[in-house]
């Protein structure tokens, strides 16, 4: 995977290291200017797959939708934190795994606390798939709910 990630950087991507639960599908990576034209992209890999098939399971789409939604929300507000109210993906077709998956998110609206995102996940410039959100916004880590 070190290779796939290297030749990404040498594109000009930025690789966007991931913990916990969203570490399920890394690499991600980010490239243009945040909030403008910001693109984020995962180069799938065999620990996304479906069962034993050559697909990546629609959850790992429906992971990468959240953090690329989530990354453009956060661009969009101007805040360091957000987390996913409503979260819809459309499987348009399936994504092989090895390849590379790329949104380019788009804030609809933003409000006093809310962020209206869509995005469409395109491989090799063909629609894979689409996503709406919102995501509420704020200065710090979320509470806990132990």
């Amino acid at each position: 995977m070190n290779e796939a990630i290297a030749a990404l950087e040498a594109e000009g991507w930025s690789h966007i290291p991931l913990d916990t639960f969203s570490a399920t599908i890394d690499p991600v990576f980010t490239r243009g200017e945040p909030g403008v034209s910001r693109e984020v992209a995962v180069k799938t890999n065999p620990g996304m797959a479906n069962n034993r098939a050559d697909t990546v399971h629609g959850g790992a789409m429906m992971t990468f939708a959240d953090i690329a939604l989530g990354i453009g929300a956060v661009d969009a507000a101007g805040a360091p934190y957000c987390a996913t109210v409503q979260l819809n993906y459309h499987f348009v077709r399936s994504v092989r795994v090895g390849q590379l998956v790329i949104c380019r998110p788009q804030a609809v609206r933003r409000t006093s606390r809310l962020v209206f995102m869509r995005g469409l996940f395109e491989v090799d410039g063909e629609a894979a798939g689409s996503a709406d959100g919102i995501f509420q916004y704020f200065s710090g880590p979320a509470l806990r709910a132990d």
